[in-house]
């Protein structure tokens, strides 16, 4: 459905535009009661538009310049998106009832076919059903999210995906007379194919070498692992916010972008316990640790790594002066014990860590 983009059209509807300058975006949302919906979602695209099934129209327009507060004129793609009203099956373009249980309240789905649905969407399109062991439907989405990298994709709460990274979260929160704060939201975070290529390069000389899927462990003994940084901006904290913020400073937006360069090692500890390397753990509170904002925000942000462990030392003792694992290993396992409290996998490698998911929870 195409409206034309006036004023008047816009009334009592959520408008949003993903142009560059982001920062000023909430000024371009104009508040709407329209029956039944409440919210808004977007995605951020540009030159490709991938059809979410929430986003019941967008419109072209020369004229953005009449939206009421706009600050960017000469942007002129704009989208219509709502959420599905209370009471309306989640799945994608579905408009029936949600399922009464037997208690009298109400489910998020119509069916249990769709319960399905929802829970295994592909984070692209949010369309179809992921594949298995994959985090979209279709090579077509793989590639066209790949292509679009270095991004987030908002995982949606209830899906598979955020359950199953809130447990790790949770299950491996191990500081004694805390809880786990609660997950508020959860991103995929999609690299660039040029960096996806150099990681599982990496991560197949080291399976070549170690033979680790023959004894039963995933190729090159790929586990995930987490990282706590710095953060500057809002970056995470909700729809608004999730473009990489301008500064070089800020740890998280060039990790999620970048990956980890061991080139900045030291810049933030001044050292590191097993010599120059990239650090992360099993261990969610560990990492809590080193989650730091520089800015006003209810959220804490903490990074899901993928990493190659390889054939990993193991030590319970300092040792500063490592700049690579010792010899014949791919990694340090730095265990718990000795001088630390809590573990620590250290490569030494580029290649062998790539962020994937950033978890927002509260602070």
């Amino acid at each position: 459905m195409k409206l034309s983009l006036t004023a008047a059209a816009l009334t009592g509807i959520s408008v949003f535009s993903y142009a560059t300058c982001l920062v000023n975006a909430t000024a371009w949302v104009v508040g709407y009661q329209s029956a039944g919906y409440t919210g808004w979602n977007m995605r951020q695209y540009d030159d490709l538009y991938v059809g979410n099934p929430r986003e019941v129209a967008y419109i072209f327009g020369s004229n953005a310049n009449t939206l009421p507060g706009a600050v960017c004129g000469s942007w002129t793609e704009w989208y219509i998106i709502t959420n599905p009203a209370p009471g309306t099956c989640q799945a994608p373009g579905c408009l029936k009832p949600t399922h009464v249980n037997k208690d009298g309240t109400c489910g998020d789905y119509c069916s249990l076919s769709h319960k399905t649905l929802g829970e295994t969407l592909c984070l692209m399109c949010l369309a179809s059903a992921k594949q298995t062991n994959s985090h979209f439907c279709s090579k077509a989405c793989a590639d066209a999210a790949e292509m679009k990298g270095p991004m987030i994709l908002e995982v949606p709460v209830g899906h598979v995906t955020f359950r199953d990274v809130t447990d790790q979260f949770k299950a491996s929160w191990r500081h004694t007379g805390t809880k786990p704060p609660s997950v508020k939201r959860i991103y995929k975070i999609v690299s660039p194919q040029s960096s996806l290529a150099s990681y599982n390069a990496y991560k197949s000389t080291v399976e070549a070498r170690g033979q680790f899927v023959a004894a039963g462990r995933s190729a090159g003994n790929e586990n995930r692992r987490w990282h706590g940084t710095k953060r500057e901006c809002c970056f995470g904290d909700g729809k608004g916010f999730m473009q990489f913020c301008g500064s070089q400073t800020c740890s998280l937006c060039c990790i999620v972008r970048t990956s980890f360069d061991l080139g900045l090692f030291g810049k933030k500890t001044g050292w590191g316990r097993f010599g120059k390397g990239i650090y992360t753990s099993s261990t969610s509170s560990k990492s809590n640790d080193y989650s730091t904002n520089e800015c006003r925000s209810p959220l804490k942000a903490i990074l899901l790594n993928k990493v190659v462990v390889g054939k990993g030392c193991k030590l319970t003792q300092d040792n500063v002066a490592l700049t690579s694992p010792p010899q014949g290993y791919d990694s340090v396992l730095a265990e718990k014990g000795g001088s630390l409290n809590y573990d620590e996998l250290v490569v030494y490698t580029n290649d062998a860590i790539r962020p994937s998911f950033l978890v927002m929870y509260e602070a």
